[in-house]
């Protein structure tokens, strides 16, 4: 019977052939849990591949096989799917209004070429509100390059396809509820950590979850200092993440100084549980990916170095230039400079709240509360399924009007422009054009809420991000080795 199987169980047989998966073993001093998993591309199936933490081995494996599940069953989906083609005028006019994704509600690219006569590709989302299908811009579907075979429109993609808003699970409003977590968490990420790290530590006094607890005694018998941030409350989510270093600065591979866990659930303790976990396994799955060859064959089982070089899987992440050589940088300073580096950022200590001050929640319906709680606020949730032949469906959620990549991408729309005016951040400005800044697009009626068309200082957020870039956009895995052992 399927209820007597293990979650990483019903992952592994809802995929056909083989799943190449170890576990990650003897990289820190801290050797927390952590799982790889491969499904080889085949004729029945693309492929994927994920990596995976948690408290046990059990959790670990199930997140590496999820992580597989979203990245394999969102290639599938979109393997061989026709896309609609047409500008945002012409869908419009097809289809209607209501059933047609403004593009300027998606967070576009500061300065970028668009306008509604731009040609698009479109595929098709479910609105939770109502149930109706709603046309999206293809790129903001996929979650992955591979996603979109076939020529891009005219005049190209958009924007640079992320993986933000997927999730798997055995039914569809957990898988759901878990993309959308992801959502808000990097809505909430946009603008308040990184480079532009705001410094709020959570004061830990009060929590209660009993592996967190045991984690940080953990961590601290290690030598490894943690302290957990908080970017946002917003919808009655705690978005929080992790970040630290050994005390020493022993870090057998520097990048491991860099490792961050970031998390967002309306519980406090289940939130914070779950940033800490991330941040001990992000130590090992730095030097897993970036570390060199002789660091990471030691973790890895007979041949699959070998075998990964020689044709690996499709990766999650999107190669760059910009990313690789921020790393390939990293990887030549030491454990302190590159410490040192982040001391005014992510590391930095301005000012602390209390944990018991944060939103708690002990409901059994995680999607309704926070769908629900999107609902409320006028936002509409986007959904498309993605089921796998077996138990694992996997869904990809897009909310217009939330935030991403602002630092990497220069995506920003009404949101982060009033984050940042808020805050008094010289990066925005609404009215007249500062002098060769990009232009924010924005719906006429997001322009007249702030009082007029936003500028985006692209050359000053890069400035700002300097040396940290490899903080937003990672090199895929064994990349950095492959570029140092030529």
């Amino acid at each position: 019977m399927t209820s007597t199987l293990t979650a990483s169980q019903r992952y592994r047989d809802s995929f056909p052939g083989t799943v190449d998966e170890f576990a990650i073993e003897g990289l820190d001093v801290l050797d927390v849990p952590l799982h790889s998993a491969v499904l080889p591309p085949s004729p029945e199936h693309p492929g994927g591949s994920g990596l995976g933490y948690g408290a046990t081995r059990e959790e670990a494996r199930t997140g590496a096989l999820g992580e597989m599940a979203e990245m394999a069953l969102s290639l599938r989906t979109h393997q061989g799917v026709e896309r609609e083609q047409g500008s945002y005028a012409e869908m419009t006019r097809r289809h209607g209004r209501d059933r047609v994704t403004d593009p300027r509600t998606l967070c576009l690219e500061a300065g970028s070429a668009y306008d509604d006569d731009r040609p698009l590709q479109w595929l098709p989302m479910t609105r939770q509100r109502d149930g109706e299908t709603v046309l999206v811009p293809a790129e903001l579907v996929a979650s992955a390059p591979d996603d979109l075979p076939g020529a891009p429109p005219p005049g190209g993609w958009l924007t640079t396809v992320i993986t933000n808003g997927q999730g798997a699970a055995f039914d569809a409003d957990r898988a759901v509820a878990h993309a959308l977590l992801e959502v808000l968490q990097r809505d909430g990420n946009a603008t308040s950590f990184r480079a532009m790290d705001r410094g709020v530590v959570v004061d830990l006094a009060g929590l209660r979850d009993p592996d967190a607890l045991a984690l940080l005694d953990r961590l601290d018998a290690a030598g490894i200092d943690v302290v957990v941030k908080l970017a946002t409350t917003e919808f009655g989510v705690v978005d929080v993440y992790a970040v630290g270093c050994s005390r020493d600065l022993s870090e057998p591979v520097p990048v491991m100084a860099t490792a961050c866990g970031e998390a967002a659930h309306p519980d406090r303790d289940t939130a914070v549980r779950k940033a800490l976990h991330e941040f001990a396994s992000a130590r090992s799955r730095k030097a897993f990916m970036h570390g060199p060859f002789d660091v990471v064959l030691p973790a890895t089982p007979p041949g699959y170095l070998e075998h990964w070089r020689g044709g690996h899987p499709p990766e999650r992440l999107v190669e760059e230039d910009r990313a690789l050589e921020a790393m390939l940088a990293w990887t030549r300073m030491g454990t302190g400079a590159l410490v040192e580096l982040l001391q005014d950022s992510v590391l930095s200590r301005r000012s602390t709240v209390a944990l018991t001050d944060l939103p708690t929640w002990s409901g059994d319906d995680l999607h309704a509360t926070v769908t629900g709680a999107l609902h409320a606020t006028g936002y509409d949730v986007l959904v498309e399924l993605q089921p796998s032949v077996g138990d694992a469906v996997a869904a990809k959620v897009l909310v217009p009007g939330l935030e991403v990549e602002t630092m990497s991408y220069g995506r920003i729309g009404e949101r982060g422009v009033r984050r940042l005016l808020e805050r008094g951040d010289p990066l925005v400005a609404v009215g007249a054009d500062p002098g060769g800044w990009a232009r924010v697009h924005l719906t006429g009626d997001a322009e007249q809420r702030l009082g007029g068309p936003a500028w985006f200082d692209r050359v000053g957020a890069e400035r700002r991000v300097g040396p940290l870039y490899a903080l937003y956009r990672e090199p895929g895995r064994h990349t950095v080795a492959e570029v140092l052992a030529r």
